[in-house]
């Protein structure tokens, strides 16, 4: 099924094929200088350029920057968090918390672009709610005690927020040095966690 249209008045009217190719390509190429240049170097007029099109087929499909950032952002985001749930969800709950860190290590380390994109988008859009990143997290931590049979440990939002912390500077790290053996990180981040949860 097609997707709709975002731009104003067109709501209700499914994208033709080559609509939401072109969507698509736009939606990439803004991924891909947002990545090489950052959030303010990425212009309608330069993505326009890299398409082969005018700024003003550029709005055609969507009515504005923000409007454009905001599909590359969501659709980062959106494999991001599809790929991590996928490998938490194949893990039994006392493992889960270790897939998550393995999974978002990985899924960011492996996509430098995405992760690029991603931070140009928090930080020059509408911040997101600084729940949606520990809540997830410290669900599972809370699960991963009680699979294990044991009585409520350390604060599962406090201990989420440190992974959280340490899995920005484990890719971090990995954006400035592209020999960093992130997933070994994400290994000592994991015996780290587990130590802290299940001791």
């Amino acid at each position: 099924m097609a997707a709709r249209r975002t731009a104003p008045g067109t709501e209700d009217r499914q994208l033709s094929l080559i609509e939401q190719a072109r969507r698509d390509q736009l939606i990439q190429i803004t991924i891909d200088l947002v990545a090489e240049h950052g959030y303010a170097a990425t212009s309608l007029t330069r993505i326009a350029q890299t398409a082969g099109i005018t700024k003003g087929a550029v709005l055609y499909h969507f009515a504005a920057k923000d409007a454009v950032v905001a599909a590359a952002y969501e659709r980062v985001l959106g494999e991001l968090v599809a790929e991590v749930k996928a490998a938490v969800d194949a893990a039994p709950a006392d493992q889960a918390p270790a897939a998550y860190v393995r999974r978002m290590v990985g899924h960011l380390a492996d996509r430098p672009d995405h992760t690029r994109m991603i931070v140009g988008a928090m930080i020059n859009g509408d911040p997101p709610d600084p729940s949606a990143r520990w809540k997830p997290l410290a669900s599972l931590l809370q699960d991963a005690r009680q699979a294990r049979g044991l009585a409520p440990g350390p604060d599962p939002r406090t201990l989420a927020v440190i992974v959280g912390g340490a899995i920005d500077g484990i890719i971090g790290e990995r954006l400035q040095d592209g020999d960093y053996d992130a997933q070994a990180a994400a290994e000592a981040l994991i015996a780290m966690l587990e130590t802290a949860l299940f001791a």
